[in-house]
């Protein structure tokens, strides 16, 4: 195991009607008028935006709306919030939706203090200062309530780019499982697709002696295999639907990545996937991470067979391991497409032409970019090909 550094200070409020209480958490962490963030018109419609809105009267805390957040979320409106923020005087901002508005929000955030343009950040330089952010979690999917990432894209060239601060970790997220009830299955399903990726870009590591992680890793995996199935069969099951809030957030505060080294190559291939077709991010992984695996397995093929058997029940061939890790990427697939998920580019709606394009917008020329395995342009090439012409 590596050294680490593990900071989460995020306060997780967790269970029915919990978002009733946001002002009162507003008021504990120093808010004196906040901006709400969202997306479209569900917040609204569902009644959720004005039980915060009342909870904040409740606190005598003024606010100030900004909606409009799309999947994939886009500059423009990052530019627009942070001038809304500094015009008001806004000193909290509050995230009422899922991923894309707390990637938003925290975009927002760190472009409020800085002088410069926001999109710095999302080309490598590190922030140090932010407005503080919290969130009010309305699907299980990026874990950004619990981390300090976030994914924004830029409109012009639709490039889609993340940055990572620790003062971008909200100070406290309210997560009611009953606010995901109404998701239709296929962003049930996206959504947990990309919280079984967070893992996998874990899970998969060179380092040695990892076991707390590799137990932690499949014990998320597992409940995802358990429960997805669950709730997409019942959307109203509670229970699954709150053991799948709570992997998300375990899945992304880096609690089982500690002490190792990490992939990323799948999350930075399938960006290329959604900023050029605008689809669901847990739908672009569900295409690009096995076919990722198919390219990468020969590397370790003994990481690949214990993930088969010990999270898809495979049978181990000590002959033959490659037919194991064969057959474990298999049943991941198998088990995305059961939930309702794409598994090549003509499900996901993704042209194999435009191969050569996503390759060149991902940037990396010359060299390689990876921690499991470095990937060089030609490699992400064979990803995306194989992906395209993916089967069960």
């Amino acid at each position: 195991m590596e050294n680490f550094n593990f900071y989460s200070p995020t306060e997780f409020v967790f269970g029915k009607g919990r978002e009733n209480e946001t002002g009162m958490y507003v008021k504990k962490y120093g808010g004196t008028k906040v901006l709400i963030h969202f997306g479209g018109q569900s917040a609204k419609k569902s009644g959720l935006l004005d039980r915060v809105k009342s909870s904040l009267d409740k606190e005598s805390i003024p606010y100030v709306e900004l909606g409009g957040v799309q999947p994939n979320p886009r500059d423009g409106l990052v530019y627009k919030g942070i001038e809304l923020v500094r015009s008001e005087k806004i000193d909290f901002i509050l995230a009422v939706g899922g991923g894309s508005v707390i990637d938003s929000a925290k975009a927002i955030a760190i472009g409020v203090p800085y002088d410069g343009d926001f999109w710095d950040f999302y080309c490598g330089k590190h922030p140090e200062k932010a407005v503080p952010v919290a969130t009010v979690l309305t699907i299980a999917a990026a874990g950004s309530e619990g981390s300090g990432d976030s994914v924004i894209t830029k409109e012009e060239g639709m490039l889609k780019r993340a940055t990572g601060s620790d003062v971008l970790r909200p100070r406290f997220s309210i997560l009611n499982p009953e606010l995901t009830e109404t998701l239709p299955a296929f962003q049930t399903a996206a959504g947990a697709t990309d919280i079984m990726a967070h893992v996998f870009e874990r899970y998969f590591t060179n380092t040695k002696e990892v076991e707390i992680t590799d137990r932690l890793c499949e014990a998320v995996l597992l409940t995802m295999v358990r429960e997805v199935p669950r709730v997409i069969k019942n959307p109203l099951d509670y229970e699954a639907r709150a053991n799948i809030m709570w992997a998300g957030m375990v899945a992304h505060n880096n609690v089982v990545g500690v002490g190792r080294e990490q992939d990323w190559n799948s999350h930075g291939i399938e960006h290329e996937l959604s900023a050029l077709y605008d689809c669901a991010h847990g739908a672009g992984l569900a295409v690009i991470m096995p076919a990722w695996m198919e390219f990468v397995y020969k590397h370790d093929v003994m990481r690949f067979c214990q993930m088969a058997v010990r999270v898809f029940g495979c049978n181990m061939n000590y002959d033959a391991p490659e037919t194991t890790a064969l057959a474990g990427i298999k049943a991941f697939r198998r088990f995305l497409h059961d939930i309702g998920m794409p598994i090549n580019f003509a499900e996901l709606g993704a042209k194999e032409e435009d191969i050569p394009a996503l390759v060149d917008k991902f940037g990396l020329g010359d060299g390689r970019t990876g921690g499991f395995v470095k990937l060089s342009s030609d490699d992400i090439t064979q990803i995306y090909r194989i992906a395209a012409k993916a089967e069960l």
